[in-house]
């Protein structure tokens, strides 16, 4: 039975996040035992060799310097940040209030569109935008149990990684897609290689295989990713993002013993209404828009 593009896209983005989410599950694993600097980088010395084997192989190689130095740095700073924070939010947090702070991901970008893209929001976005941010708070509760440095890490995550996502769309016409590629990742890579020795824990062969798997969860995951833009459109692959939040509850309550009390899932069904809005009407105002 042959599957229509719409599905087939649609059980792809679905399969891609539960890919990525093995990733994230791992890094709350060996969270427990290692600095997160140290997880970040066993998980880039596994993936730097692959990726770089790939763009070797894939015909793509070509001029590595990049057009837009300064953008190119720029992204390489803010990725490194966001690599950072979000593997201590990670290690840090139960993945539930983990993934409702990074879930608002898609309400920055809106918000970081209008003076670094010049895009405008309308009144109704804005408050898809705003019951987005209270379903965070209400996910939460930040009255009923303290808040963490942890929690402020997870929201710096999510704006980092936001305006990444907008330097991209910024510069990605221009950019060769290797470029955009191994820039963070090796610069990141000898970023944590320098903060190593000040960290390192010994670790069993067992974690050493575990940071290899993530590196494979990583790109196996972008390429699934990739293959759901390919076969359907952003409006329908991009709100499969959220079914992450179950992946979480799954691993959560099995592997790491985490409850998800009513209240999260109130305020990340909130998170996942304003942001499936606000993707479709982006979609409804840029109706050529896909993926390449």
């Amino acid at each position: 039975m042959t599957l229509s593009p719409l599905f087939r896209g649609a059980v792809l983005g679905i399969a891609a996040m539960g890919i990525f989410a093995c990733y994230d599950i791992a890094v709350k694993f060996l969270g427990g035992s290692y600095h997160p600097f140290q997880i970040m980088f066993f998980a880039g010395m596994a993936a730097v060799p692959v990726v770089l084997v790939q763009v070797s192989l894939s015909g793509t190689a070509g001029h590595y310097r990049p057009r837009l130095l300064g953008w190119t740095v720029l992204r390489c700073t803010i990725t490194l940040v966001n690599g950072m924070l979000g593997t201590y939010a990670f290690t840090a947090l139960p993945l539930a209030q983990a993934y409702a702070i990074f879930f608002t991901m898609p309400l920055m970008i809106s918000l970081l569109g209008v003076p670094m893209l010049g895009e405008t929001i309308s009144p109704a976005r804005l408050i898809a935008i705003l019951v987005g941010f209270a379903g965070v708070v209400i996910a939460l509760q930040p009255g009923a149990q303290p808040l963490e440095w942890a929690h402020l890490a997870a929201v710096l995550a999510a704006i980092t990684g936001a305006l990444n996502y907008i330097i991209m769309r910024k510069t990605g016409q221009i950019e060769r897609p290797e470029v955009l590629v191994i820039y963070p990742m090796l610069s990141q890579l000898a970023a944590m290689a320098i903060a190593l020795p000040f960290v390192y824990t010994p670790m069993p062969i067992a974690h050493h295989m575990l940071t290899w798997a993530m590196a494979v969860f990583g790109i196996g995951g972008t390429y699934v990713i990739i293959a759901a833009y390919r076969a359907a459109p952003v409006a329908v692959v991009a709100p499969m993002q959220y079914t992450q939040i179950f992946w979480a509850a799954l691993a959560g309550y099995f592997i790491f013993a985490e409850a998800i009390t009513p209240a999260t899932w109130a305020g990340i069904a909130l998170i996942i209404g304003a942001g499936i809005y606000i993707l479709a009407s982006t979609r409804t105002h840029h109706p050529a828009e896909r993926a390449p």
